[in-house]
């Protein structure tokens, strides 16, 4: 089989989507059905899953002029899609590196991934808006990954306090069982996600709030709640079965935590700190450095820890094998 296309409404789009979610990444997949735009459905059918959704527009019970073109669009693109395709053997000559990113840590992102080709390896980038940072998750089990660079791990926060980057009750923890080396960092942690929920973004009012458009608003988040990502932060920590080292960037988190910017509170940030110390087995795996999370010079402190972590997981392995 070289792909697969479903078209229907409800029901067979649950249907159809629940056997996509099965096959192996990099086959071709789409689902042509009116349920495409709705964004109460659309996270069951797709989840993290590389399934792509044409919306139809018009339901799927009688065939006319206006649906007919909508289906031969969607057949034009699934026979597009399997005469492009790589299929599902993709190879790599070079050990991967998953690396969480978005877009109030990108510049340090960007800078990390040559820094990570110049030293052998491939990167990555999972996009931690909620279900990317999940695919990184799954992907880490399913063994796609020799090491992981996270360091945009706010989805931790997002959880705790239902963010709209919510990337489930499980961050931190592929990483933390397979034992690859990762090295981190609190990018993200410093804003919560309330754009598009009035509720959310009253309750918070009376706090700095960042807003890029209608529906991305970051709020600042406190010390209480730094601290409550701390606690979960260090207890999966303590569980790790491989090397990690966990970076604080002294002069500010991300691009909208800096000196002279609304979203800046050292003070909260310093709690994150002491608290994440406290609670760690290893306290000492912890390092402050006197740099800006968003920018070239930490990407350089990050990536030359991962590269000795990898090399110092790599060495008893190769002794052991000689």
């Amino acid at each position: 089989m070289h792909g697969i296309i479903g078209i229907g409404g409800g029901t067979a789009t649950l249907v159809a989507t629940s056997i996509m979610q099965r096959l192996p990444f990099g086959m071709p997949k789409l689902m042509a059905s009116p349920m495409a735009a709705h964004p109460a459905y659309i996270d069951k059918y797709v989840g993290t899953r590389d399934i792509t959704m044409h919306h139809t527009v018009l339901d799927i019970v009688k065939m006319n002029p206006l649906l007919k073109a909508q289906i031969t669009n969607a057949v034009g693109a699934i026979c597009g899609m399997v005469e492009m395709t790589q299929g599902t053997d993709i190879r790599f000559d070079k050990p991967c590196v998953a690396v969480s990113s978005f877009g109030f840590g990108e510049m340090a992102v960007q800078s990390a991934l040559g820094m990570l080709e110049e030293a052998g390896f491939t990167p990555i980038v999972c996009h931690a808006q909620g279900k990317g940072d999940r695919a990184m998750e799954e992907m880490i089990r399913d063994g796609a990954f020799h090491g992981v660079l996270d360091l945009c791990i706010g989805g931790v926060m997002e959880h705790l306090f239902k963010g709209n980057r919510d990337p489930g009750p499980h961050r931190l923890m592929a990483a933390v069982e397979a034992g690859i080396p990762t090295v981190l960092a609190p990018c993200g942690l410093d804003i919560l996600s309330y754009g598009g929920r009035p509720d959310m973004i009253e309750r918070t009012k009376d706090r700095p709030q960042y807003v890029q458009d209608s529906l991305r608003v970051q709020v600042r988040t406190t010390a209480d709640e730094l601290r409550q990502a701390a606690d979960v932060i260090a207890e999966r920590l303590n569980r790790a079965k491989g090397p990690w080292t966990f970076f604080v960037p002294l002069k500010g988190w991300s691009s909208l935590d800096r000196e002279g910017r609304l979203i800046y509170d050292p003070a909260a940030d310093a709690a994150f700190v002491a608290r994440l110390k406290e609670k760690l087995r290893d306290p000492a795996r912890v390092r402050e450095v006197d740099l800006h999370l968003y920018t070239p010079e930490f990407a350089r402190v990050a990536v030359d820890e991962f590269v000795r972590l990898y090399r110092g997981a790599r060495a008893p392995a190769a002794a052991l094998a000689g």
